[in-house]
């Protein structure tokens, strides 16, 4: 089964969401956590998420994942923004909890100048805090393009955060096709060789989710530059061997393409006639 879905706003609720995924072909969504340019959330309507868990169920939903804010930045040097991050990760879990057993993607942050290696001490040192053995949600790692001083934008990185966690089994990955590209990951020459790094570094079982996207800049740009299936620098030819290669075809994918709804609809559709059951 092709597990395909999209961004979609959590304004109208989640029953709402699920109900706008069946529209447009997905079997799957991703969603902000709350505000993803600031820090309010709603209280959850328990009665809201029961009837989309129903949806899930009888439509056989692959995971859904919730993305954390882009305000988020667990390894800034101001203790007030890491301590913003300990509170909304820690909220955000509490509340994916009414939500069992799906996803928490989150972009590890920038260090701002302290260094790599400071900058995954900060990011291990709020994931230790926030994240709790009997949770059911796991918390991906989203790999990054590298721009600036972003931290995950190369596999070691995002390694050493897994192995210096308490909780590692409680962690995987969500690689973004157009980040690992920018980055200088080549996706659309050398898909083998990207992934037999990963699993040499990583672990494919590692790997839970994809945020398909093509990107707008060119191979190795280090820039986060998102564009819709075909129409960028990875090209269709290349997503479709992405989404059709034997180690990728059975994860859920999330578009992030610059669409609206009906956008994502036709993407859906396209991706699910390149697909081969």
């Amino acid at each position: 089964m092709f597990n395909i879905g999209c961004h979609l706003s959590t304004s109208k609720g989640y029953k709402h969401m699920g109900k706008e995924a069946l529209s447009i072909g997905a079997n799957t969504f991703q969603f902000f956590t709350r505000n993803p340019r600031g820090s309010k959330v709603k209280k959850v309507d328990e009665k809201d998420v029961a009837a989309l868990l129903a949806i899930m169920a009888e439509h056989r939903f692959a995971p859904l994942l919730g993305h954390a804010p882009y305000t988020l930045n667990p390894c800034s040097a101001d203790p007030k923004i890491r301590e913003f991050a300990h509170l909304v990760m820690q909220e955000d879990l509490a509340a994916l909890e009414y939500l069992p057993h799906n996803y928490y993607n989150f972009h590890p942050g920038s260090h701002v100048g302290q260094g790599v290696e400071a900058g995954l001490t900060l990011i291990v040192d709020v994931l230790n805090a926030v994240m709790r053995p009997e949770q059911t949600t796991l918390v991906l790692l989203e790999t990054m393009s590298g721009k600036g001083s972003e931290v995950g934008s190369t596999f070691e990185e995002l390694r050493a955060i897994i192995d210096r966690a308490a909780l590692p089994e409680k962690i995987g990955v969500c690689l973004d096709t157009c980040h690992v590209y920018s980055a200088g990951y080549d996706i659309v020459n050398d898909l083998d060789g990207v992934l037999e790094q990963f699993d040499k570094v990583i672990g494919l079982e590692r790997l839970k989710a994809i945020h398909l996207n093509d990107s707008l800049t060119p191979y190795n740009s280090k820039k986060d530059r998102h564009a819709c299936i075909g129409a960028g620098t990875i090209g269709l030819d290349a997503i479709t061997a992405f989404i059709n290669h034997p180690q990728l075809r059975h994860l859920p994918y999330y578009l992030e393409t610059p669409n609206d709804v009906p956008g994502y609809g036709e993407e859906i559709r396209l991706l699910r006639s390149l697909y081969r059951a």
